[in-house]
C-alpha cells in the first residue's frame, strides 16, 4: 500500500508492505509491531507522548517513507532536517491508517473453514 501525505506543505511519498517489519527490524534493531502497538497505545492515551514513543514514531515514519523513495537521505535525522514542522498528531493516524490497510488481506479464501 502506498500514500501521500503531506508534511510541511510537501507531498512525502509511503509505503507499507509485509517487507516493512524486517526494514524496521534491521535499520532499527526493534520489533516494528511491538513498537507500532506501543505508539498506538501511547496515542490513545491522551497523555503526552514520551520521548521513546516519539523517537518510534520518527523511526516508523522513516522507514515507510524510505521504503516510498529510496532517494531520500539515508540517515533519518538527515531526513527530519528537509521540514519546518512534522507533526506527529497529523502524520501518525495517516501513517496508521497505511499500515492497517496492507494487513487487509487482498485474495479471497478459496476453501471455507469449518
Amino acid at each position: 500500500m502506498e500514500s501521500i501525505i503531506e508534511i510541511d506543505g510537501k507531498k512525502v511519498p509511503f509505503k507499507a508492505t509485509a517487507s516493512t517489519p524486517r526494514r524496521y527490524r534491521s535499520r532499527f534493531g526493534r520489533d516494528f509491531l511491538v513498537d507500532f502497538r506501543k505508539l498506538e497505545g501511547e496515542m490513545n492515551s491522551r497523555e503526552d507522548l514520551t520521548s521513546e514513543a516519539l523517537t518510534i514514531f520518527e523511526n516508523l515514519a522513516y522507514t515507510m517513507a524510505k521504503q516510498a523513495d529510496p532517494d531520500i537521505p539515508s540517515e533519518p535525522d538527515d531526513w527530519l532536517d528537509e521540514f519546518e514542522t512534522f507533526s506527529i498528531y497529523l502524520v501518525l493516524p495517516e501513517i496508521v491508517k497505511l499500515w492497517k490497510l496492507s494487513e487487509l488481506p487482498t485474495a479471497e479464501q478459496k476453501k471455507k473453514l469449518d
